[in-house]
C-alpha cells in the first residue's frame, strides 16, 4: 500500500467528511437472508462506511434453499448502472468490493471500472474474494480462472482466496506452513498487498477440532523498501453450512485493515472474532428454533446479523494470531 508505514485512510471529500470512506461493493443481492451485498452493506456501514451497492444478481434468497426465484445482471447492465453515477460525478470511492460472480463478461466489466477508479484515485483499495471453488473442485465455470489470474487479482489489493483457489491461482499445492508462505509470496508478486487464506488443510496445532488460516501483508516503507508480516491463526470448526460467511469476511477485512492497515495481525484477529461471534449466535439461535434432535434448516441458518451489531462494531477477541 502506497501511503507508507502508519498511514490511515481517511476520506475528506464533500459528499463523506471526515471518517466515512466511501466503497463501492459489487455483489449479489438477496431479498430474504444475507449473502453478498446484504451480508457486507450492513457491517460496513456499521463500522462508518458509506456503502454504494451494486447487486449483480437479485434473487428471493440464497440458493441453499429448495426454491428462489430472480434476475441476473449482465455486463452491459452493469456499465449502464456505473456510467449513471459517473454521469453525476459521484464515482469517486477509496474502496472497492466483490464477491461470487458466476459470467466472465460481468467479471471483465468489474476489472475495467475499477481501473477507471484507480485512475481517478490511485490509493484505492480493492479487495477481492475470488471465488473459484473448494475441496478441490471449481463451482464456477472454467472460463472465469485466467480472467481471476490474469486480469482480477493483478489490479486487486486485498484477497481473501480458500486454500485451493490459492493453489489454483498460483498452480502450486499448499501440503507445509513453508508451501502457504511461498503461495502467499506468489500472489504478492501477482499484485495484492495483502493475502489472507481463510481455510486450509494445514495440520492445527490446537486439535482437529480447528481450522487453520494464513496471512500476509507486504508494507512499502517510505524510503521504498518493503516488509513482510506473516501471520498464523487457528479457527474453531463450527458443524452446520453457513452461506454469506466469506462475504461478511471479506467485507470485515476490508474495515479492519482500514483501522489498522499496516497491522495484518490485529486485523485478522479482529476480523476472525467477529466471524466467531456472529457465527456463534448464529448456530444457538438456529438450535433453539429447530428443536431437540433436529437439523437446522436454511432459513433458520441466516446470520443473525443485526443481533451482532455490538460485536461488529467492537468484538472481543477471543482468537490470537501467531506472527511466523
Amino acid at each position: 500500500m502506497s501511503e507508507g508505514l502508519g498511514a490511515r485512510r481517511v476520506c475528506l471529500c464533500s459528499r463523506c467528511g471526515p471518517g466515512s470512506p466511501p466503497l463501492l461493493s459489487i455483489q449479489s443481492h438477496v431479498v430474504r437472508g444475507y449473502v453478498g451485498n446484504k451480508s457486507a452493506s450492513f457491517p460496513l456501514q456499521v463500522m462508518g462506511f458509506e456503502v454504494d451497492s451494486i447487486n449483480s444478481v437479485q434473487f428471493s434468497n440464497h440458493t441453499g434453499y429448495a426454491h428462489w426465484k430472480g434476475q441476473v445482471l449482465t455486463a452491459d447492465e452493469l456499465h449502464v448502472l456505473y456510467e449513471g453515477i459517473k454521469l453525476n460525478n459521484v464515482n469517486h470511492y477509496d474502496y472497492v468490493l466483490t464477491g461470487y460472480t458466476r459470467d466472465t463478461s460481468f467479471l471483465e466489466m468489474v476489472v475495467d471500472i475499477v481501473q477507471e477508479l484507480k485512475r481517478a484515485n490511485p490509493n484505492l483499495v480493492y479487495v477481492c474474494d475470488p471465488v473459484l471453488g473448494d475441496h478441490g473442485s471449481m463451482y464456477v465455470p472454467q472460463n472465469l480462472y485466467p480472467v481471476y489470474k490474469d486480469k482480477v487479482v493483478p489490479v486487486a489489493d486485498i484477497i481473501t482466496p480458500n486454500q485451493f483457489e490459492a493453489e489454483l491461482l498460483t498452480g502450486k499445492n499448499i501440503s507445509t506452513e513453508k508451501d502457504a508462505v511461498e503461495v502467499m509470496d506468489l500472489l504478492h508478486n501477482m499484485g495484492p498487498d495483502t493475502v489472507v487464506i481463510t481455510s486450509s488443510d494445514l495440520p492445527p496445532r490446537l486439535g482437529d477440532r480447528f481450522l487453520v488460516s494464513l496471512g500476509s501483508q507486504r508494507i512499502v516503507m517510505p524510503d521504498g523498501t518493503s516488509t513482510t508480516q506473516r501471520i498464523r491463526i487457528e479457527v474453531p470448526k463450527v458443524d452446520a453450512v453457513f452461506v454469506g460467511t466469506g462475504d461478511l469476511f471479506a467485507a470485515m477485512l476490508l474495515a479492519w485493515t482500514h483501522h489498522y492497515p499496516t497491522d495484518l495481525k490485529t486485523a485478522c484477529e479482529k476480523t476472525f472474532s467477529v466471524m466467531h461471534h456472529v457465527i456463534q449466535r448464529t448456530i444457538s439461535y438456529a438450535h433453539e428454533m429447530a428443536g431437540p434432535g433436529r437439523r437446522p434448516s436454511p432459513a433458520q441458518l441466516e446470520l443473525r446479523m443485526v443481533q451482532s451489531k455490538a460485536d461488529i462494531e467492537d468484538p472481543a477477541i477471543v482468537m490470537e494470531a501467531t506472527v511466523l
